[in-house]
This record gives C-alpha cells, structure tokens and sequence, in this order.
C-alpha cells in the first residue's frame, strides 16, 4: 500500500534511483539520522522497466571529458565492490580508433594516467595490428592507429544488477513499489515540493529526488522548469532557444553465436570492443558501400543475451520532444525498435573487424530491440537541486555505468557537497562551462 509520507520520495526504480535508495540507507544509519525506512521508492511498471532495465551493460571509464573520466573511476570502484551481487564482469573495455582520433585517445590515456585508472596505449598502425592480432587472430580491420586498453571496466547483466541494488536497498528498510504512476508534484507557496501526486494516492515528503531517465521531460515540465533554454558556449557565444531534451533511438542487437565461440587467442574471454572507423564500410553480403563516413560500433560475449551483443551509434529523432512517444517504451514500442538498416550495418561492421563473423547476418536475431533517451543540450548529465527540495538526476542516457552516482547524490541529499558532481550543475549552460566534444560518431563520447 502506498504510505502518505515519506521523509524521501525516490521516482524511478533504475540504476539511478536503486542506487540512491541504498546508499542514502546506509548513510542515514551511519550518521544515526535515520534508516531506509524513511525512504520509499515509486516506478509507475517496477524495477527496471525503463532504459535500465534494457541496457547493454557495458561499464567503461573511456571518455574523452576529464569530469566524465572522473566520475567513472567512481562508478567502476562501486561495480568492483560487489561483482557478484550486481552480475558484473570485469573484463575491460577497449578503444579503437582511426588516425582523426588518435590524438584524443592519447590524452585521454594521459588523463587515466593521471587519476590512476590502469590502462595501455598503443599507437601507429604497424602497432596496433600487431596488438590485436595477438589479441584475436582473425583480427581484419585497417586504418586502425590507436587502442587503449582498460584494464577494468567490461559488462553487466542490466536486470540482475538492478535486482542486486534493490535487495540491498530492502535489505535497509527501503519501501520499493511498482504500481503507482506519478500524476504532479505539488508545492508550496515557495516552490517546494510537497507532495507527489499519483494515480494511487498523494505522498508527502522533505525531498524528492527525481531519477527517471527517459521520462525526464514529463517531470521536468511537471516542476515547471523550462522545456527550451539560452545556452553559452565554451567560446562565451550564447545560443538562444535551445531545447532542454532531444531525444534520440538506441540501436543495440545479438549476433545469436555461442558466446563461448568469441574468445580471445588464448581462449578468455575478450574486453568489450568498441571500434570507430574512418574506413569505407561495405556491405558484407553484397560488397556495396554503406558509408564513407566515420562510423562505431560496440561488442561483447555475452551470456545473459545468448551471442555477442552490442550497437552502434544512436540516431536523433526528429520533431520537438514534447511529441515523442516514451510510452510505450523499449522493444514494446514499434516506433523505435531497430531496423534492417542497423542489422546491416551492424553485422557488416563486426565482419569489417573479425573474419570469423563473415557471412553470419542470418544469424542475427530477429526480435525487438532498442529504447529512446532523452538528451541534454550538451549530452552529458545534469546532476542538480530544483525548487529547493528536488534533486534531479537526468543522465542523458549514460546512466547504467555510472551505478556509484547514487552514492554521491546520498551524500548531497545529506548536505555534503560532492565535487565529481560539481561540473554537471545546470548552470554550466549559462555559465559556458560545458564539456568538451570529441571527434567520436557516438553523442555520448
């Protein structure tokens, strides 16, 4: 039954909002200021019915922005903490990339370096083929003129975590309830939340911490926040009239393989590989071109989805965010479930870098796949307080792999400031301290 107050009021039961719940648990009673049982967590489907409950579970810290590197350190160390509760495996992560990146990929090994995240740099073609043929021996894929390999990071099981978080999170005395659907927020004469309103029934609460990936514009629009936005950039040129949320399709597929069957030469099992390439990519079952333009992929073995498993690059859906259709969301959504163009970029691009996946596209499985999610104007998070009482956590589809931001927003929500949160306030857009963009085909690199 839906209680009447609760002295926290956490919507959304993904990475993010499990996360939250467990580690504000456990520092309420390590400060003897309270106990879970002052938390009450509300997913309007149940835990892990949104983008985490769907995602590829990749865990990596390779990110060209030092903010994001570091926030990632964080992350990984949480998913270390406890591999088997929340189905991890850390296998690494490795970046591969043409000569328009190589630059970038150094620094950001510079940066690893430099915040002590263990990870190889190779660099020049000669070099790098050598380095992925020792690795695979089947390696095929040219241009290649850097690699840097993290030695942590790898993959997750994405609805086997979130039930890991969720048995720790209950395990504290945290209420988790599927069912109610969140209606408005009402507030006081001030602007505070007081209440979330829900289909079930109103909860009262002292905070409310809004952690709701995708639906993020519905709950934004429901504290009266802005849905366009003036936006400064790093070069002090503001840019009027920005949409606060685009919102963009996910494009991620399974190779149906025996997983076992994608070992590296000495028969483990590899890091997850990410490629971008400024080669030419050909069909791989009629040799025409499908683009001459940069273009990435990711991969893995992965035993949970029964192949090798991965995506590429998501593509932005047009018209104003207001009219995209969350619901209903994921594979159950026509509307943004992959299509034939993907399988075949896709399964041509995995044989453009492995001969042992030539002529294997009628091996792809051919089921709903995909999400949508909605993202900032610059592509990154915005970890922030709203209306004096709403802790707003909108990742910007980044979410799943940052599993360790629930435990910094426990400590703010408690008062103490966090500065691996600091360069993702809202006001950066006004501010024109915005990340950096890399040269990478992916929106969130």
């Amino acid at each position: 039954m839906i209680p009447t107050h609760s002295r926290f009021v956490i919507i959304g039961a993904g990475i993010h909002g499990l996360s939250t719940a467990w580690h504000l648990a456990r520092e309420l009673e390590g400060r003897g200021t309270g106990s879970g049982a002052d938390i009450v967590v509300l997913d309007k489907s149940g835990i892990g019915s949104g983008a985490s409950g769907i995602a590829c579970g990749v865990v990596r810290n390779n990110y060209f922005q030092p903010a994001m590197r570091e926030l990632m350190a964080h992350s990984v160390a949480v998913w270390e903490s406890d591999p088997q509760a929340f189905a991890y495996s850390p296998v690494g992560y490795m970046q591969i990339a043409p000569e328009p990146m190589r630059e970038n990929v150094a620094k950001i090994f510079a940066e690893q370096q430099a915040i002590g995240y263990p990870s190889v740099l190779v660099e020049g073609a000669r070099d790098c083929r050598a380095y992925m043929l020792d690795l695979f021996g089947d390696w095929q894929a040219q241009g290649i003129t850097a690699v840097l390999h993290e030695k942590k990071g790898g993959y997750a099981n994405n609805m086997r975590s979130l039930q890991g978080l969720a048995a720790n999170a209950r395990a504290h005395g945290v209420q988790i309830l599927g069912g109610p659907r969140v209606t408005g927020i009402r507030t006081d004469a001030a602007g505070s939340a007081t209440a979330v309103q829900t289909d079930q029934g109103d909860v009262s609460c002292d905070q409310l911490i809004v952690a709701v990936g995708p639906w993020i514009r519905d709950l934004w629009s429901m504290l009266g926040l802005p849905d366009r936005i003036s936006v400064t950039g790093r070069d002090g040129t503001t840019h009027p009239d920005r949409p606060m949320w685009t919102y963009w399709a996910l494009q991620e597929g399974t190779l149906a393989v025996d997983p076992s069957d994608f070992t590296d030469n000495s028969g483990s099992m590899p890091p997850v590989i990410h490629v971008d390439s400024a080669e030419p990519l050909l069909d791989d079952v009629s040799g025409e071109l499908i683009t001459d333009q940069m273009w990435g992929i990711y991969y893995k073995p992965d035993f949970y989805f029964g192949g090798v498993q991965g995506g590429t690059s998501p593509y932005m859906i047009s018209g104003p965010a207001v009219e995209v259709a969350v619901d209903p969301y994921g594979p159950e959504s026509p509307e943004y479930t992959v299509r034939d163009d993907f399988v075949r970029m896709w399964t041509s691009a995995l044989a453009h870098c492995h001969k042992r996946f030539e002529g294997q596209r009628h091996l792809y499985r051919r089921e709903p796949t995909g999400g949508i999610g909605a993202f900032t104007p610059d592509s990154f998070p915005v970890f922030d307080v709203f209306c004096e009482n709403v802790y707003v956590i909108a990742d910007s589809n980044h979410g799943y792999k940052m599993i360790g931001v629930g435990a910094l927003v426990a400590k703010e929500l408690l008062g103490d400031r966090q500065g691996l949160l600091q360069p993702f306030r809202f006001g950066r857009y006004s501010t024109g301290d915005l990340h950096p963009a890399s040269n990478s085909p992916f929106p969130w690199s």
